[in-house]
């Protein structure tokens, strides 16, 4: 187990010894992901196709139902009503 100290900006340093086993290197994107108390660090590879499955999704979604609301809200903006 290795630790860092939160500086007055919020932000952490990546132990040493966790950032070669995950093969992070300088300008490497890493993002976090909170579960519950604990938050887990990903390092982004690839592209936005290998986040799949990192955000639950919910089955009974009424996708044509969000499409339709998501235009109409666009349209009323558009026309300055919204």
């Amino acid at each position: 187990m290795s630790g860092s100290t939160l500086t007055r900006k919020g932000q952490v340093t990546i132990p040493k010894d966790i950032r070669d086993s995950l093969g992070i290197k300088e300008g490497d994107r890493v993002f976090f992901v909170q579960r519950g108390d604990e938050v887990v660090l990903k390092v982004l590879q690839g592209t936005i196709l290998d986040l799949k499955g990192s955000v639950p999704v919910n089955s009974a979604q009424d996708f044509d139902e969000v499409r339709r609301k998501v235009k109409k809200t666009v349209g009323r903006r558009s026309a300055g009503d919204g």
